[in-house]
C-alpha cells in the first residue's frame, strides 16, 4: 500500500472532502424544501448538535490515536506494533460506539427537552445506529491515515454521502406526512445507511492489502505486550477526546443557549427554531471550506508526530509552515467570497431565505476556526494535547457569555451568536501562537503567511463583484429572476477563482509545497511561467 507525502495525501483527501461538501450544499437546499421552511432545518440542526458531540465522543480520539502511533511506529520500522494497535483499537471502537448507541438512546428525551426543543426527540433516537457503523469506519480510516494513504478515506467520505443525500431526502419526503418531527426522523435515515456503506467499503479495501502487512510483520523489530499497546491508545485517545469533546460540548451548550436566549428576547417557539434554522444554513455554507481544512488537518497530524518520532525539528518547522500556508490559502479567498456574494449565494440555493447577512458579517468565524483546528491539531502532535483543550475551554466559555448577553437583545438576536464565535476562536488562537513559538523556538510569521492571500483576495473580491453584475445585467435581457442569479453566480465564481489563483501565481504566492496539491492533469495546463516558484 503505497504511502504518501503530507502535500498528496491532504491533496486526495480535500477532493474527497470538497466532493463531499458539494453534494451537502445541493441536499440542504432540497430538505429545507422537504421540511417547510427553515423552522424544520432548525430541529434537524439541533438534531445533528446531539448527535455530532456524541459521535465525537467516539470517533475522534482513538482514531487519531491510531494514525498519531501507526505513522510512530512506521517511522521506525516497526510494522509488528502498528499493526497490532489497529486490531486493538477497532475493538475497543466497536465496543464504544455500541455504549455510546445506547447513552444516546436513553437520553434522547431529556437532552432534547433541555434544549428546549422536544420535536427532535425521535429524530435523535433515529440517529443511534449510524454511532456504531461509524466507530467501525474511523478504526480503518485511522489506520489508513496513519499509513499515509489518505485515498480509502475520501472515496469512502463520498460514497457515504452520496447514499446520505439519496435515501435522507427519499424519507424525509415520505415522512413528512406524518408531520415535520417525522420528517425530520427520515431525513437522519440515510446517515445509518451512508456509514454503513462507507464502513463495509473500508473494510474490503482493508482485506485486499491485507497480506502486505504481514509480510512486513515478519522484520523484526521490538515488540510491544497489549497492555503497553492499550496505555498507549489510552494515553493518546482520553487528551484528544477531552480536547474534542470540549469543543463540541461547547457548541451544544451554545446551541440551547441560543434557543433559549431567542425566546427570552421575545421571539415565539416557532420564531427561535427558525432563526437557529437559518444559523444552521450560515454553518452549512462555512462548513465547506471548513472541512477542506479538516482535511489538512487530519494529514498534518501523523506528519507532525512522524517528524517528532525521528527527532526532525526542521522537519517539524517545515510541516508546520506548510499547514498555516495552505490553511490561509484557502480559508481567506473562501471567506471573501462568501461575503460578497453572500445574497446572490443564498438566493441560489436558498430561494432568498433569510440568513444572508448572517454571512456577509460571519465569514471571518471560517478564517479564525480554520487557524483553530490546525493550531490544535499542531498541539497535537507535539504531544501538548492537554495545552489546546485548557485553551478551547477559555475560548468557549467566553463565547457562551457572550452569547448568553447579546442573543436576548432583540436588535441583536442571531447575530450575537457570530460575535461569540468571533470572540470564542480568537483567544485560544491568540493563546496557542504564543506557545507553538515558545515550545519549538520560532517565529510562526502569520501576517507573511496571511498577506499574499488577503490582497488577492481583495483582488478576487472586486472581480467577483464585476463579473457578477456585469453578467446578471446581459443576462437579464433574456432570462430574469433566479435563473439568471443562478448562472451569473456559478459563472463568476469560476472566473474569481481562476482571478485568484493567476494573481497568487504571478505573486509567487504559492510555493513548490502547494503545487504539488494540484493533480498533474490539471497542473499541466498551468503556463510554465507561472510554474517557475519559490
Amino acid at each position: 500500500m503505497k504511502e504518501q507525502s503530507t502535500s498528496k495525501g491532504f491533496a486526495i483527501l480535500s477532493v474527497g472532502t470538497l466532493l463531499t461538501k458539494v453534494l451537502s450544499l445541493g441536499y440542504n437546499p432540497v430538505l429545507v424544501w422537504v421540511l417547510g421552511g427553515t423552522r424544520g432545518f432548525g430541529i434537524y440542526s439541533a438534531t445533528y448538535q446531539i448527535y455530532v458531540f456524541i459521535y465525537v465522543l467516539t470517533n475522534t480520539g482513538i482514531p487519531s490515536a491510531i494514525s498519531k502511533l501507526i505513522s510512530e511506529y512506521i517511522a521506525v520500522k516497526n510494522y509488528r506494533s502498528a499493526f497490532k494497535v489497529f486490531k486493538i483499537s477497532r475493538a475497543l471502537l466497536i465496543v464504544l460506539g455500541t455504549l455510546m448507541a445506547i447513552i444516546m438512546f436513553f437520553f434522547a428525551g431529556p437532552i432534547t427537552s433541555t434544549m428546549g426543543c422536544t420535536e427532535a426527540k425521535d429524530s435523535v433516537i433515529a440517529l443511534c445506529p449510524a454511532l456504531i457503523f461509524t466507530a467501525m469506519g474511523s478504526a480503518y480510516r485511522g489506520y489508513f491515515q496513519g499509513r499515509g494513504n489518505m485515498k480509502p478515506t475520501a472515496i469512502s467520505q463520498v460514497l457515504e454521502q452520496i447514499i446520505n443525500t439519496v435515501f435522507s431526502l427519499l424519507f424525509a419526503f415520505i415522512f413528512m406526512k406524518n408531520g415535520i418531527a417525522q420528517g425530520v426522523v427520515g431525513a437522519t435515515m440515510g446517515t445509518t445507511l451512508g456509514a454503513l456503506a462507507s464502513s463495509l467499503f473500508l473494510i474490503v479495501v482493508y482485506e485486499k492489502n491485507k497480506h502486505e502487512q504481514r509480510a512486513k510483520n515478519t522484520i523484526r523489530t521490538i515488540k510491544h505486550t497489549n497492555k503497553q499497546i492499550m496505555r498507549k491508545i489510552i494515553k493518546y485517545s482520553v487528551p484528544i477526546t477531552v480536547s474534542i469533546g470540549v469543543i463540541n460540548a461547547g457548541a451544544l451548550v451554545d446551541a440551547i443557549n441560543t434557543l433559549r436566549r431567542l425566546e427570552a428576547g421575545g421571539f415565539s417557539h416557532a420564531a427561535a427554531q427558525s432563526l437557529y434554522g437559518s444559523y444552521g444554513l450560515f454553518n452549512s455554507l462555512i462548513n465547506v471550506p471548513i472541512a477542506i481544512i479538516s482535511a489538512l488537518a487530519v494529514t498534518i497530524l501523523p506528519a507532525v508526530s512522524r517528524a517528532v518520532a525521528l527527532n526532525d525539528r526542521n522537519l517539524v518547522r517545515s510541516k508546520i509552515n506548510f499547514a498555516l500556508r495552505v490553511c490561509f490559502l484557502i480559508a481567506i479567498p473562501s471567506a471573501v467570497g462568501l461575503a460578497v456574494l453572500s445574497k446572490q449565494i443564498f438566493m441560489f440555493l436558498y430561494y432568498n431565505k433569510p440568513g444572508y447577512q448572517l454571512l456577509i458579517y460571519g465569514t471571518i468565524i471560517l478564517v479564525l476556526m480554520s487557524l483553530s483546528q490546525i493550531q490544535t491539531s499542531i498541539l497535537q502532535g507535539l504531544g501538548k494535547i492537554y495545552t489546546a483543550t485548557i485553551y478551547s475551554v477559555i475560548g468557549i466559555a467566553l463565547k457562551i457569555s457572550i452569547n448568553y448577553f447579546l442573543i436576548v437583545k432583540p436588535k441583536i438576536n442571531i447575530y450575537g451568536a457570530i460575535i461569540g464565535s468571533v470572540v470564542g476562536f480568537l483567544f485560544p488562537i491568540i493563546l496557542n501562537t504564543i506557545y507553538i513559538r515558545k515550545e519549538l523556538k520560532m517565529k510562526i510569521k502569520m501576517r507573511r503567511h496571511a498577506f499574499k492571500p488577503v490582497v488577492c483576495s481583495i483582488f478576487m473580491g472586486a472581480v467577483l463583484w464585476v463579473v457578477y453584475n456585469a453578467l446578471s445585467m446581459l443576462i437579464g435581457l433574456v432570462i430574469h429572476g433566479r435563473i439568471n442569479n443562478a448562472i451569473s453566480t456559478i459563472i463568476a465564481i469560476f472566473v474569481g477563482m481562476l482571478a485568484y489563483f493567476y494573481a497568487m501565481f504571478l505573486t509567487k504566492g504559492i510555493t513548490k509545497d502547494e503545487l504539488d496539491i494540484i493533480p498533474d492533469r490539471f497542473r499541466k495546463h498551468i503556463p510554465k511561467k507561472l510554474l517557475m516558484v519559490r
